[in-house]
């Protein structure tokens, strides 16, 4: 398999990482129910719910912000399907800071390390866009993330048959200068032994 198109959906991987600045502070009010109130289970959700909700702090932070990069993650106890997921993680670039900034949106919370709600990492240098990890524009982002997912599955089908236990391993959305716009990677396995399918963002196809 050419691993190549993986540079388009892991857009953070090329990012230059060379220092930090201080953390991101949120203001995320806690919701706390009330005595006797039960609770909904937490469930997946889409990657467009996730981004807009992150969205918010993010051009708090910076009112310049490119998003870079959003995928999909997974939380303990809560199963990702149909292209929703517990969690997801987006990139958000700012010219004008020449820093970039990671923000997670969880649907549950596992404590050390994941808090329900939205979270942010420390901002870090940024070199700006580069031709294999290219901005998202918004506006051509019409396909979420489980209407892609439906239709990556429908190509990889045939193959999970023959390759039964292989999991989703990456469900991301990027872009690259090679394509019109941005770009849903979802690979089941690895790089070695796996099926990669790259569907459009904008139109909802495979692309070749």
């Amino acid at each position: 398999m050419n691993t190549s198109v993986l540079g388009s959906a892991l857009a953070v991987a090329v990012l230059t990482l060379t220092g930090c600045s201080g953390p991101i502070e949120l203001t995320t009010p806690k919701s706390e129910p009330n005595k006797g109130e039960t609770v909904a289970p937490a469930v997946p959700v889409t990657a467009k719910t996730a981004f807009w909700e992150m969205y918010k702090p993010a051009y708090a932070w910076a009112a310049d912000l490119w998003p870079l990069t959003i995928e999909a993650k997974t939380v303990s106890g809560i199963k990702n399907e149909g292209g929703k997921a517990a969690m997801w993680v987006a990139v958000f670039g700012s010219p004008r800071r020449r820093e970039y900034c990671k923000f997670t949106y969880s649907v549950a919370a596992r404590p050390p390390d994941i808090r329900k709600g939205i979270s942010a990492d420390k901002a870090l240098p940024w070199a700006g866009p580069r031709p294999d990890a290219w901005a998202i524009t918004t506006s051509d982002w019409t396909i979420d993330s489980d209407e892609a997912y439906k239709t990556a599955r429908a190509t990889a089908d045939a193959w999970l048959l023959k390759h039964p236990g292989k999991e989703l391993t990456t469900f991301s959305l990027g872009a690259a200068s090679n394509f019109p716009g941005p770009v849903w990677v979802v690979l089941w396995g690895d790089k070695d032994d796996g099926f990669l399918t790259r569907v459009s963002a904008s139109t909802g196809k495979v692309l070749k």
